[in-house]
């Protein structure tokens, strides 16, 4: 995830530190030395990662902005566990916290999924010796105790602060590394972001899952089975190309561009495994099914950035032995080959999938599903055609508009209700002179309908709630709602 490094530029980082044999360094010396080390670091294995720096002290500045936006960040704040004194301190924002206004809320929990870690410019014996460490610890408990502080271990030195800033590295910065496997054909390969351990259940299986570094691919479908699963995360998959001693060519941190240059193209000529399999996949139009560990799948496909440029990205499903319905038991699936008859026709016109379930249900089942974009288009199209018959199809477009309202507040697709609300009220505006006069105040009706239900808020937002027909009585120069 991208990071946000803040760091303490106060009067306290100033206090020099004696190191001997050396120069005499300030804290804010060896926050930049530890720094430095985090972004060489992240230059080399991490050339994907959005850095934003930020400095503080009394006042903040912004000084490496993002160049785009984020849902989750990573934050690393670097301090020297100095408090500070009177308004406007850490002690004093923490013991107010909660007496604040929301226009004034203390920033703490982030408003974002986030990890906080705290790198202290200081040892453990010098935070304990006040109520420094207690105050760091309460802003990760503040923070949902997503993150760890960070202490040096021994007298304060350029060695130890390398330590320091080295745990952090291993904890949250190592890169992905796996072996993609395809029969006899492999491939050392980055995976980008580094897959995060997930929590299937906290109270019946606790125990977090991660990805196995051997990933294995079991099968082939077409992308139109496949349509658009839900899915944990999405990731990078990166070749990485090894020379004939097995050191990465092209990932060292080199003295000059052109060392850096010679040998990315160096890396481009030897042929890789990963290269092959994300051309076949996108030329083909279908995606890899791929092992991630017991009972838990993912898929790999070729995703366009643009008309000339595109990636090969794995998606992780959840655990378990049917993430995806419509395919069935992942460990049921098999090549064509076993199959009597081959299931998708002679002439390649027809799908297996979804599967049919095998006992019919004995009572109707209208259940709204949007898996592809061409049934919600449908829907839509259905409401307009009604629209454009009233009042003769009066009753059939009240019961499709409120069998697509009540799938949209189900899935919490309310922009879908303002959408149809617009054409709605676009299709009032198209009506002919001919037409009769209770279509626009039907289509008038039905708009503020949906409006009042995509804010969420409205008594008229329940599920349970439907649409009715507007009761109108044109004899007189009203119409009133019943």
């Amino acid at each position: 995830m991208p990071t946000v490094v803040v760091m303490d530029v106060s009067l306290s980082m100033t206090r020099p530190v004696s190191i001997e044999g050396s120069e005499e360094y300030q804290r804010k010396h060896l926050a930049a030395h530890g720094l430095t080390m985090l972004f060489e670091h992240m230059a080399t294995n991490y050339k994907l990662e959005f850095t934003a720096l930020v400095v503080f002290s009394s006042l903040w500045e912004l000084m490496v902005p993002f160049t785009r936006d984020y849902n989750t960040l990573q934050v690393v704040l670097v301090t020297d566990g100095c408090l500070g004194i009177g308004r406007g301190s850490l002690r004093h924002s923490l013991a107010t916290h909660n007496q604040r206004s929301e226009s004034n809320r203390f920033p703490l929990p982030f408003p974002f999924p986030s990890k906080l870690y705290i790198m202290c410019m200081a040892n453990l014996e010098e935070l304990q010796s006040t109520d420094s460490l207690d105050c760091l610890e309460r802003l990760i408990d503040l923070n949902n105790g997503e993150g760890q502080i960070f202490t040096i271990d021994g007298p304060l030195c350029l060695k130890n602060v390398q330590s320091m800033f080295g745990k952090l590295i291993d904890l949250a910065y190592t890169p992905f590394h796996a072996i993609l496997k395809c029969g006899h054909l492999t491939a050392d390969v980055q995976v980008f972001p580094r897959p995060e351990p997930f929590v299937v259940d906290e109270e019946i299986d606790p125990i977090p899952k991660v990805i196995n570094t051997d990933l294995e691919i079991v099968g082939f479908i077409d992308i139109a089975d496949i349509s658009s699963p839900p899915v944990l995360s999405r990731h990078l998959v990166l070749p990485i190309a090894l020379n004939k001693e097995g050191d990465e060519v092209g990932t060292g941190i080199t003295d000059d561009n052109e060392d850096e240059n010679s040998a990315n193209q160096i890396a481009g000529k030897i042929p890789n495994f990963c290269v092959l399999l994300h051309g076949s996949l996108k030329v083909e139009g279908m995606v890899a099914i791929v092992q991630l560990g017991p009972e838990w799948h993912g898929m790999l496909y070729s995703q366009a950035d643009s008309k000339k440029k595109s990636n090969l990205m794995m998606s992780l499903f959840e655990p378990g032995p049917e993430p995806l319905p419509w395919l069935g038991k992942m460990a049921q699936l098999g090549p064509i080959s076993d199959a009597k008859e081959n299931p998708y026709g002679e002439d390649d016109n027809k799908s297996p999938f979804p599967l049919q379930p095998k006992n019919k249900r004995s009572y109707a089942q209208n259940v709204t599903v949007w898996i592809k974009p061409s049934g919600l288009q449908t829907d839509v199209q259905k409401i307009l055609r009604n629209a454009r018959k009233l009042p003769e199809k009066t009753q059939t477009f009240y019961k499709e508009l409120n069998r697509l309202r009540k799938a949209a507040l189900a899935f919490g697709f309310l922009d879908l209700l303002k959408g149809v609300a617009d054409m709605l009220e676009r299709e009032c505006t198209l009506l002919p002179d001919t037409a009769h006069p209770d279509a626009a105040f039907q289509l008038t009706h039905a708009a503020q309908q949906l409006k009042l239900a995509s804010t969420g808020t409205s008594e008229y937002a329940g599920y349970e709630h439907n649409i009715t027909p507007l009761h109108t009585d044109f004899s007189g120069s009203s119409a009133e709602r019943m």
